[in-house]
């Protein structure tokens, strides 16, 4: 009777222990995959493997996130703190005016109001109908040729 007393007791603990480590997992799960960086509710990764506009996105979509959408100064300086110890170089973000010349829309569906344009900037010369940032001496933004090829930075929500 003692054994099948302690047997319950077990088998209870048990089913206790794993219930309670399943909602670990779920709560540890909310956070920012391995090598992403968390900023607010999204996270952010650095791709430094140079690739057009459009694969740069497809890239960000097959990680479950897409090229990053950029909303204030302070959201600008993380990201492009990510490409810090890669030189700072050019670099794809979400923001396109490809369905229409100078209508500027993020790829997230987020809506677009902050821009750190270069002066004269964006110009379009050429049919450049994706953003870069990290342009020039002030790392400000400039409309670029979508077929470009340069790293990125995807985004995703937590």
């Amino acid at each position: 009777m003692k054994l099948l007393v302690v047997s319950a007791l077990l088998c209870g603990l048990m089913v206790l222990t794993t219930a309670a480590s399943k909602r670990h997992l779920v709560k540890r799960s909310t956070g920012c995959p391995f090598g992403w960086t968390r900023n607010s509710d999204r996270c952010f990764l650095f791709v430094p493997t140079a690739m057009s506009w459009a694969r740069a996105e497809r890239h960000c979509l097959s990680m479950g996130a897409n090229l990053a959408s950029v909303h204030s100064s302070s959201e600008n300086r993380m990201i492009q703190s990510l490409t810090a110890h890669h030189g700072y170089p050019e670099t794809w973000i979400g923001g396109t005016d490809a369905p229409e010349e100078g209508i500027w829309l993020w790829n997230d569906g987020t809506s677009f109001h902050y821009s750190p344009w270069c002066p004269g900037e964006p110009n379009n010369d050429r049919n450049q109908h994706c953003i870069q940032m990290n342009h020039g001496d002030s790392k400000c933004w400039d409309d670029m040729g979508c077929d470009r090829h340069l790293p990125s930075v995807c985004a995703k929500k937590v």
